[in-house]
């Protein structure tokens, strides 16, 4: 019984220490990562996600670094409800590659880590927050709406270092129109 117990909180802290040594992009390069990306991946096990994976589309975003280090993103997603647009605004760390923002819809701060970029081709991005308990996503964005097939290999094989069921992990069709060709992107 003792060596059982020991042994499940081992596991548990090497869970924990992998989760803190999550590292970003070795010598990150805001510049070369600013410009247009697409969501083309995505894995996430929250609960209140499960109704909606079967609906989920390719959304687009535009990343802005700003003088001082912040980011812009702007994102567009198709929902029931048409191209829905968003605004985030991520804040630098002391870390290159980490960020923090503020969720209006959560009323709380993010981390958001690219884990992983070639900056021409594709990004592998983890966002993670404490809310009831320990959420993780995992994002995979590609400068086109197709990335190559060894890419979505890789990032499905990070997201299920990170713990994610392989159900969990999508690649969602492209977005038709959206955001809607009219405005410029």
């Amino acid at each position: 019984m003792r060596t059982t117990v020991l042994a499940v909180v081992i596991v548990m802290l090497f869970g924990m220490v992998v989760d803190a040594d999550v590292k970003p992009q070795r010598d990150f390069n805001l510049r070369m990562f600013a410009g247009r990306w697409y969501r083309v991946g995505l894995a996430y096990d929250s609960a209140s996600f499960t109704p909606f994976r079967d609906n989920v589309k390719a959304s687009m975003g535009v990343i802005t670094a700003m003088p001082n280090g912040n980011v812009n993103l702007t994102m567009w997603d198709a929902t029931p409800l048409g191209c829905q647009r968003k605004v985030y605004n991520y804040e630098k760390t002391s870390v290159p590659g980490q960020f923090t923002y503020f969720s209006t819809r959560h009323n709380m701060v993010k981390d958001i880590t690219v884990v992983d970029t070639n900056y021409t081709d594709y990004a592998v991005v983890l966002k993670h927050k404490v809310f009831n308990r320990e959420y993780t996503q995992v994002a995979l964005y590609g400068r086109s709406q197709t990335v190559r097939n060894d890419t979505i290999m890789k990032f499905k094989a990070f997201a299920v270092s990170r713990g994610f069921p392989r159900d969990s992990i999508l690649t969602p069709p492209p977005a038709e129109n959206c955001p809607p060709s009219r405005s410029g992107r």
